[in-house]
């Protein structure tokens, strides 16, 4: 199976098509699909959703994924890797919680905008990066950049209110904000023990650990040492970091406590994870 990579941060590309040139592949990068205009489904991990105007779909590395175009297609096409998450180009704060929550996406055919609001911001987004790329007018990267920036963000909020997958629509707004107050604080050990979470929400420890499991289906701790396995993994999988520098950034005592988290969960070392990883996507490995 053909498998795409990128090598510029981000890419903007705009196509209009009667069918799609390219049978399932697979990316190395992030891309964002937005319809224009015309019908047909989309094809995703052996899933398929019908798509028209208005939709709006992530593709995370890895995917398998395709289109079966119906009518005359219009799409917008964003890419984007991990270079550009980590260059500095998005607000400082929200990095880490945005490369986990993209990472972690759900991988499903569909629409990826659950906010209501949200699709209303983003077809004027859309048409205003567009417009700037195609007019390449005084300022116009600056502004590419600005609105690229803005639109993964709201890509990231529609994303971040479905997590964990038990969370729905109908989810009690407290419970979204403690998932929120865990994703933001995840790098400080000592702001999402109970204790801690419980004080920061006003309610005691013992109603904090039933209204979260019965808003996620999982208790808090479960749901911590979840988010924190998959940013190892995430690290090990796509950076170069050095295992002291993965424990200090989420703030285990050493590289020691880091291995022995991580065999607990997965069963083998970090780097064993990580050879494997790179065994995988050495190009001599059958596709």
């Amino acid at each position: 199976m053909k498998k795409e990579s990128l090598h510029e941060p981000f890419e903007i590309v705009c196509k209009t098509l009667d069918e799609c040139p390219k049978s399932e592949h697979q990316h190395s990068f992030f891309e964002l699909i937005y319809i224009l205009s015309g019908t047909g489904r989309q094809c995703i991990n052996q899933n398929q959703f019908a798509y028209r105007a208005g939709h709006l779909f992530l593709i995370t590395p890895e995917d398998c994924h395709s289109f079966e175009i119906e009518t005359t297609t219009q799409f917008f096409f964003l890419r984007f890797n991990d270079i550009y998450i980590q260059s500095g180009a998005l607000p400082t704060g929200s990095i880490q919680r945005l490369e986990y929550i993209l990472q972690n996406a759900n991988h499903q055919p569909g629409c990826i905008l659950k906010n209501q609001p949200d699709k209303g911001l983003v077809q004027p987004l859309i048409e205003a990066i567009v417009r700037e790329y195609e007019n390449r007018d005084l300022y116009n990267k600056e502004l590419i950049q600005q609105l690229v920036n803005t639109l993964i963000v709201v890509v990231a909020r529609n994303i971040a209110r479905y997590m964990p997958e038990q969370v729905s629509e109908n989810t009690d707004e407290k419970a979204l904000d403690i998932l929120a107050y865990i994703q933001n604080t995840i790098y400080e050990p000592d702001k999402i023990r109970a204790e801690a979470v419980s004080q920061h929400f006003g309610i005691s420890e013992t109603y904090l650990g039933r209204y979260f499991k019965k808003h996620t289906a999982e208790t808090m701790q479960q749901y911590i040492t979840r988010y924190r396995l998959k940013l190892i993994e995430a690290r090990l999988k796509h950076s170069s970091m050095r295992m002291t520098e993965i424990a200090r950034e989420l703030g285990f005592t050493d590289e020691s406590h880091l291995n022995k988290f991580f065999r607990k969960q997965k069963g083998c070392s970090p780097t064993a994870f990580r050879k494997a990883g790179q065994e995988l996507q050495s190009p001599g490995y059958p596709a």
